[in-house]
């Protein structure tokens, strides 16, 4: 079943995939790499002026990453705003994003954590560093298949 933001970006030619509704009704889309930049200020634009959440997971161990944008529409007067989820997949090899820190401010620090964690690369973020982590810090936390240093299992401990 396709939302009321996906048929509206159909009607206009912008391309993503829709990926149904989460338990609360909210409804889900993929957007690509390349558009998503494009596809956020027309987000704003529309009316979604405020980011919820950012996130982002390792969807499976070798497989894609995915950084996730819960976006909300704040007008004066409404109790239940409209919401949308977007998630973007990057590839493990070079996972490059583009920052939506120039349209979203409260994305600073929610996708430097995403980088510090999972290794993706927010293009344009004026300030991507880790901040978690130290910066002397090997690897990506997060990930399936990162290994921690000098980790040890119990079995061979004793």
């Amino acid at each position: 079943m396709q939302g009321r933001l996906s048929a509206w970006l159909v009607k206009h030619g912008l391309i993503h995939r829709s990926l149904g509704f989460d338990y609360q009704g909210i409804e889900t889309l993929q957007i690509k790499p390349e558009d998503w930049h494009s596809i956020a200020v027309i987000l704003y634009v529309y009316g979604y002026n405020y980011l919820r959440s950012q996130c982002a997971y390792d969807v499976a161990p070798g497989g894609l990453l995915a950084s996730v944008y819960h976006l909300t529409r704040i007008e004066y007067g409404i109790d239940q705003p409209e919401e949308v989820c977007i998630k973007v997949f990057a590839p493990r090899r070079d996972p490059r994003i583009p920052s939506v820190f120039w349209v979203w401010k409260s994305a600073d620090f929610q996708e430097r954590e995403s980088y510090d964690m999972l290794g993706i690369f927010y293009d344009n973020h004026p300030r991507l560093k880790r901040i978690l982590m130290p910066e002397s810090w090997i690897g990506w936390p997060l990930r399936k298949d990162y290994i921690a240093p000098n980790f040890y299992e119990i079995q061979d401990a004793h």
